[in-house]
């Protein structure tokens, strides 16, 4: 059975993406630690991260930096921290989260948001990525 990123990748969930290409996404979590808290996934589903092929691993981490850079600039945090759990959904994913401390580096701080909240913060860091020039992969 597909997992539930997958079915947000073929467009049978909806999901508020910032980027899109034909190895990697960029959706908005639905449970954000703080806004602009976003996911990077492989469009192949694979379950463990240290399972990824290399070449897509690396890309991950490309779209990961890009999407940083777009939080950087619409949040101003101090750092974007990247988390790897893989415990609630078995399809590798990275969590960027923009903060100021280390403390804000916590799931259980995670507060359901709702769509139109999502779909504005997806907005948001869409448009840093075109003005960053990341105008070819940006949905």
């Amino acid at each position: 059975m597909a997992s539930i990123f997958t079915r947000i990748i073929n467009g049978e969930l909806p999901g508020h993406f910032v980027w899109r290409d034909e190895v990697a996404v960029a959706i908005m979590t639905i449970a954000p630690v703080k806004p602009g808290h976003c996911l990077v996934i492989p469009v192949a589903e694979v379950d463990h991260w240290d399972d990824v092929p290399a070449a897509i691993s690396a890309h991950l981490l490309d779209v990961a930096g890009k999407v940083a850079k777009a939080q950087k600039k619409v949040y101003s945090p101090k750092r974007v921290g990247v988390m790897v759990a893989g415990l609630e959904v078995p399809h590798t994913h990275y969590h960027l989260v923009p903060i100021d401390g280390i403390a804000e580096l916590d799931f259980a701080l995670q507060q359901p948001a709702e769509p139109e909240v999502l779909a504005a913060e997806a907005a948001k860091l869409r448009a840093a990525l075109v003005e960053l020039g990341y105008r070819d992969s940006v949905e």
